[in-house]
């Protein structure tokens, strides 16, 4: 009976006529020119002599920087106490060579008031914000230093996710925004890799979406990612980028060029505002990139200014409404609900609905590429609101028949290591990730000539090789 669900939605989705229309449609009247792109490096070791000679190499071919390291020398009741004059050595040479720039923190009373005044009067608009807190998200899934350590049900987890990290953010007494002259002053950017919908509720501007090993680089459509954060971004009418960080735990950490230069252009293809490589060993001392590296971010940079873009609107994309709450990390079956619940936390009930989410989504995925975006209910906002194309719900029967409803959980407080232990349930997975691979088979070479036949450059997201979703991989940068 499952499988016969599953083909029927499979051959629904090949033949109809929504999908086919939002995969050949050519909307050039709703693309616009992109009103801005941001191209730079994520400098997260100490060293200055190394990052003045990395800002040196890269300024001619970027136009952002991030200085990632926050060099603590001290403590005072509590708080850490921070290399401030490193801060504006590195943020005046980084300003002298015309870049724009922004500063990563993970204490509330770095950079100072004193600072921040100053910074504004001598930088003016190169200094574009506070990159506040890393991975929250990731972090919340992962079990590392989370926001949230129980509570009673996914809705419950969301909201509480939610309100502890705005308090990190705006509204709690010690907070980052306290240093501003008022909450808006500057924009708060993050980077992670799961949970993008409630990074931007809790109040960030922008979130980068990762590519690396914690998101499943080699393992994971980042395919996946981009429509999650761009999902989340275009309902919070925010600002979203792409962070490709390390693709192995050693050196040389970060990927060869050839690869890197792909996920730039996807980044590219897909509209991200910023674009940004991670720079840092695992001891945060010194530089990682080598030429090739380099080499790749110069080729990029070089391909954007003799081919603008055009970004497609909301208007051009399909949005895929996921359950209220259903906070999953989307990284495989191992993958958890706000880190508190398995994927099977109700049995073989929500296993198979975890499953149905998962399988969904990837089948999306094929069919629209980078036409999808992924998004979350708003409250009151309707998705429709947002000028989507077309809109499908997770449970909707005309799309997606038998569909069952969420099971309920249970409080919980923390997660054990997923194993799947039984036969049962893993003979059935398997026979779902083989159904899918079979289909997607079979349309992905039908669609990707029929892209070929409406562009006459392959894009790396028109390209698009969907990875499955149901081998786990762990990410290194933390």
């Amino acid at each position: 009976m499952r499988l016969k669900q599953l083909t029927f939605l499979l051959i629904t989705l090949l033949i109809s006529p929504l999908f086919i229309n939002c995969i050949l449609t050519v909307k050039a009247e709703t693309a616009q020119t992109s009103p801005g792109l941001y191209v730079g490096v994520d400098a997260a070791f100490g060293n200055i002599a190394q990052t003045e000679q990395l800002i040196d190499e890269v300024s001619s071919y970027t136009n952002f920087f991030v200085i990632g390291c926050a060099q603590r020398i001290g403590t005072n009741l509590g708080f850490g106490i921070y290399n401030e004059t490193r801060l504006t050595i590195i943020s005046q040479y980084v300003y002298n060579k015309g870049l724009n720039f922004i500063v990563y923190s993970g204490d509330p009373t770095y950079p100072s008031k004193q600072w921040l005044e100053k910074a504004t009067k001598n930088f003016g608009s190169h200094f574009m914000g506070i990159y506040y807190f890393d991975e929250p998200g990731g972090r919340q899934l992962d079990k590392d230093y989370p926001a949230v350590t129980s509570a009673e049900n996914f809705n419950d987890a969301a909201n509480q996710y939610v309100n502890m990290l705005s308090s990190w953010l705006t509204s709690g007494p010690y907070t980052i925004t306290n240093n501003f002259d008022y909450p808006a002053e500057y924009q708060l950017f993050t980077s992670d890799y799961g949970l993008y919908w409630y990074d931007y509720e809790a109040g960030y501007n922008t979130v980068f979406a990762e590519f690396g090993l914690n998101s499943g680089n080699e393992n994971y459509s980042q395919q996946l990612s981009v429509a999650l954060c761009r999902g989340a971004a275009t309902a919070f009418n925010q600002n979203w980028g792409v962070m490709i960080t390390w693709a192995y735990k050693q050196p040389p950490y970060i990927e060869p060029g050839p690869e890197l230069y792909n996920d730039m252009m996807l980044a590219y293809d897909n509209g991200a505002k910023y674009i940004v490589v991670f720079d840092s060993n695992a001891n945060y001392t010194e530089n990682v990139l080598q030429q090739g590296q380099l080499d790749a971010i110069k080729q990029f940079w070089q391909y954007a200014q003799d081919n603008p873009r055009t970004v497609s609107q909301a208007s051009d994309r399909t949005a895929y409404v996921l359950p209220q709450d259903f906070g999953y990390g989307f990284r495989g079956p191992n993958d958890t609900i706000f880190g508190l619940w398995d994927a099977d936390w109700d049995g073989t009930a929500s296993l198979s609905f975890t499953a149905d989410i998962s399988m969904c989504a990837v089948t999306f995925l094929q069919m629209l590429g980078p036409n999808l975006d992924i998004l979350y209910p708003n409250g009151n906002q309707t998705v429709k609101s947002l000028g989507y194309k077309n809109v499908i719900y997770w449970n909707d029967t005309n799309m997606i028949p038998n569909m069952p409803t969420m099971p309920p959980q249970t409080a919980a407080t923390s997660v054990r290591a997923q194993q799947f232990t039984s036969y049962v349930k893993t003979i059935e997975l398997y026979a779902i990730v083989a159904s899918i691979v079979i289909a997607l088979a079979i349309t992905g070479a039908i669609l990707r000539v029929r892209r070929r036949q409406l562009s006459e450059r392959p894009s790396s997201a028109n390209g698009l090789t969907v990875y499955c979703l149901f081998t786990a991989c762990p990410r290194a940068k933390t």
